[in-house]
């Protein structure tokens, strides 16, 4: 049976009728939704285990090391530099900080120009070029005036604060933007090609529109071209029917991942295969439609609304907004192992972005700042944490 959901609308009237009307994509459902159902479909079953695959024991743990940095404003992206130190975009604000991850004091590179923050969009995801090292260039998916695009930006560290980001160079323009579902997750993959999470801006009907950039995985070239032997000739989409995606990772095989938001019922995590329909708006979670590819897990609204996703230890891990937890997914090739685990619910509020940060440690972005969290002092925050 295909899980059919009212279409959100095209144009919305107003941002309070936005935050109101249980589409928004950092919140999963409406604020206010009383009891949930449960966590897997009814009658649904996990894929088959995958043979010759290394699977990671079915209870894992979370310690959480220490605080390495407070008092950021509206953080969403974060991006390891490679000789030491943290770089985190605010989504609000339009600014890239450095954060020192072992002293946790912060140097402004600059302010992106072009980004016009409103609602869930603004300044969002950011990567490191593939050659970083030589050409050091930072690249961020930013909400203008018009529409989400990504640009590259050279950083010079040797520059006065606030004066280290060069001027934005256009890779890619057009993607559809609205008050909320602007996507913005961008990573470079195992590839060296540029991998980019976009929303229908509030248009359902843009995510089976192959022709739209929107609710989509785009692959490109460093340069923003679509990338070679991408599923569609000549086309930067990569996997279509997406509703808002915003997190994106690879396993240790190089497989990609991706974290969906729901509207009312299911959020998502799935594994991508190229050219694939992900089945939004026509499905929401799992579908008996074979034309749909079905999601890895799923989840109610209030237990995840995901953004951000990492791989480490043989799992993937899942920041969750309003759900105010991580998410541990161990796996067995692209399909879940075991039931999936939450960690740290309610003790720092909502959850951005989790990031590797080598072997069995991870960066993880709290979102309390955003608008719809309720800041306690020092946040927001990034922690430091040890996973198995």
């Amino acid at each position: 049976m295909i899980v059919q959901r009212r279409a959100v609308p095209a144009v919305l009237a107003t941002a309070a009728l936005l935050l109101t009307a249980g589409c928004s994509s950092d919140d999963g459902g409406p604020a206010g939704a009383s009891a949930s159902p449960s966590r897997t479909a009814p009658g649904s079953s996990a894929p088959p285990r995958q043979a010759g695959e290394e699977t990671p024991p079915a209870k894992g743990s979370v310690t959480v090391v220490r605080t390495v940095a407070e008092g950021l404003e509206s953080p969403w992206g974060l991006a390891p530099l490679p000789g030491g130190g943290l770089l985190v975009s605010s989504r609000d604000e339009g600014t890239i900080v450095r954060v020192d991850e072992k002293t946790g004091r912060k140097t402004e590179l600059g302010e992106v120009p072009g980004v016009a923050a409103e609602g869930e969009g603004g300044l969002l995801g950011i990567a490191l070029s593939p050659d970083f090292a030589s050409d050091h260039m930072v690249y961020a998916y930013f909400t203008s005036a018009g529409d989400n695009r990504v640009v590259r930006m050279l950083y010079d560290a040797g520059k006065p604060a606030g004066e280290q980001l060069g001027a934005p160079d256009t890779v890619f323009r057009g993607i559809p933007k609205g008050f909320i579902h602007n996507g913005g997750r961008i990573a470079f993959g195992p590839d060296r090609m540029l991998y980019v999470g976009t929303g229908e801006s509030g248009d359902t009907g843009l995510s089976q529109d192959r022709d739209s950039t929107g609710g989509k995985i785009l692959r490109l070239t460093p340069e923003g071209e679509p990338a070679p032997g991408n599923p569609f000739s000549g086309s930067p989409v990569y996997s279509y029917g997406h509703r808002n995606v915003q997190g994106l990772a690879w396993d240790a095989k190089q497989r990609l991942f991706a974290s969906e938001f729901g509207q009312d019922t299911w959020d998502e995590l799935n594994a991508i295969k190229p050219g694939d329909n992900y089945g939004w708006p026509e499905a929401e979670g799992e579908s008996d439609d074979t034309q749909f590819r079905n999601p890895v897990d799923q989840w109610t609204t209030a237990e995840a609304s995901p953004s951000g996703i990492a791989y480490a230890e043989g799992s993937v891990w899942m920041a969750g907004l309003r759900g105010k937890r991580l998410w541990r997914i161990p796996l067995n090739g692209t399909a879940a192992s075991a039931e999936p685990q939450a960690f740290l619910e309610g003790e720092y509020g909502r959850l951005r972005t989790v990031v590797p940060a080598g072997g069995d440690r991870l960066w993880l972005v709290t979102s309390n700042t955003d608008g719809r969290g309720a800041p306690k002092d020092g946040d927001d925050r990034i922690l430091e944490l040890r996973v198995k």
